[in-house]
């Protein structure tokens, strides 16, 4: 070998030592930083700060290190009532996420000894503890959206704001359109009403006939004057096609296109002017019995399977408006707005000026954890509304979500057309109804107060 060569193979060989070396001792190192960590990692700030304050509806506490850190063992990490969901690193800052808290009240989180790591591995060798505060959430509006609103629909709403994550009233639907045929199976089933029943001018377009007259309020009269609150939506039925006598609420049964409602002489336009003329005639006929109405319209909107959902956020909430200022012509008074929201659709909110409680539709739930999560995502959306279970159908008893802290206005199981008192019946059974007039928290009709 020449001594050229031999030269060479010395430097290679010196050159991969110390890569060898280098590589090996990579763990000692804070790459981001360049520097050397022997010690544990040390906590620098948190957010909140020590005895500081957070919203209620915080997602997570935020704790910035003077390294890069990773949780070793999450269900080792304290959060009195409330839970850790979770944890994530970014740069120098773990974030544990958090879900549950309550507002107005106190909590410690710890972080056990041998919870954590830094670079390069070393576990923290104390408990680390942060104490704060889940501060307040805004009161809700003590005001309707209706102004000059009847007394008895302020009443109403003023019930309902007193009640609210207090206790839950019970509402039943009626079967199909203008009766109490759900409520009555509910009293023969445990001994009591529900405190609400909703109607639906689902008919509008046939009444009066001899099988359904929205102009004869006896039914509606006889459910308030036994203290009972009044619910009204309404499954606005529209031809099938122009000089159609089919009708259709459904997307897929009608050719009706909300976007030309809005201009003067289309066929669209006639319509919804009859239309609302007519449904603001038999309001005016509960107005003047003074009966309240927690009116609920043009829900599960942004499904797009409704016709005045399936063309968009911005023609739904003019529909909107259009409803809410031709009622306001009209003067019509005793009405309490609930919209109706679903997944991820703010978008479609008409706004705080035309809403006065938000309602939510679920069926097929009984994870409990998922009802409160849709539960908490409202409320941190619509912090100054009171946010209720518009309908439902088979879901979680009752006491479990109160519990885990899904604390509805109001809950609203679905009829079954085809339930007998004997049969199983698809969104609410005798056992869901037994239990949940079993709680303290649940308010049955004979419970309500006369709001008159």
């Amino acid at each position: 070998m020449k001594i050229e060569q031999f030269k060479t193979m010395i430097q290679l060989l010196t050159l991969i030592s110390v890569a060898f070396i280098f590589l090996s001792c990579q763990d000692d190192y804070d790459v981001t930083g360049g520097q050397r960590h022997t010690e544990p990692p040390v906590l620098v700030s948190t957010n909140p700060t020590a005895g500081g304050s957070v919203s209620p509806f915080a997602d997570g506490i935020e704790l910035l290190f003077d390294r890069e850190v990773t949780v070793v063992d999450l269900s080792k990490i304290q959060l009195p009532g409330a839970t850790v969901t979770g944890s994530s690193s970014a740069e120098n800052t773990l974030t544990i996420s958090i879900d549950g808290m309550e507002d107005n009240k106190d909590y410690t989180l710890t972080i056990p000894t041998g919870t954590i790591k830094g670079v390069p591995g070393i576990l923290n060798q104390e408990d680390i503890i942060v104490k704060f505060k889940a501060g307040a959430i805004p009161e809700i509006t003590k005001t309707l959206v209706t102004q000059n609103a009847s007394s008895q629909a302020q009443k109403v709403y003023n019930f309902l704001v007193e009640k609210y994550r207090k206790e839950i009233v019970s509402g039943a639907m009626a079967k199909v359109n203008w009766n109490t045929e759900e409520a009555d199976r509910i009293y023969r089933w445990t001994g009591k009403y529900p405190a609400l029943n909703t109607f639906d001018y689902v008919h509008h377009y046939a009444s009066p006939a001899n099988w359904i007259d929205y102009s004869n309020t006896t039914v509606v009269e006889n459910w308030w004057n036994n203290h009972g609150l009044v619910s009204i939506m309404w499954h606005w039925n529209v031809p099938a096609a122009e000089g159609s006598s089919d009708y259709a609420f459904y997307t897929d049964g009608t050719s009706f296109d909300i976007t030309k409602a809005f201009t003067d002489g289309t066929y669209e336009n006639t319509q919804v002017k009859s239309d609302l003329n007519k449904i603001a005639d038999n309001l005016l006929l509960l107005q003047a019995k003074n009966i309240p109405v927690i009116w609920r319209p043009l829900h599960e909107a942004s499904g797009g399977w409704f016709w005045w959902g399936a063309k968009g956020a911005d023609a739904y909430k003019k529909l909107w408006v259009m409803i809410f200022d031709t009622f306001k012509a009209k003067g019509i008074n005793n009405l309490i707005w609930v919209w109706t929201t679903e997944t991820s659709d703010e978008s479609w909110y008409p706004g705080d000026a035309y809403v006065d409680i938000i309602g939510r539709d679920i069926y097929n739930n009984t994870d409990v954890s998922n009802l409160y999560s849709q539960y908490r995502s409202i409320r941190k959306f619509h912090q100054n509304k009171m946010v209720t279970l518009s309908e439902c159908g088979n879901v979680a008893n009752i006491t479990d979500q109160w519990n885990a802290l899904a604390q509805w206005s109001w809950f609203m199981p679905w009829y079954d057309y085809d339930a007998t008192d004997d049969s199983v019946h698809a969104h609410a059974t005798k056992e869901f109804w037994t239990k949940a007039f079993g709680s303290d928290k649940v308010i049955t009709r004979d419970e309500m107060p006369s709001l008159k």
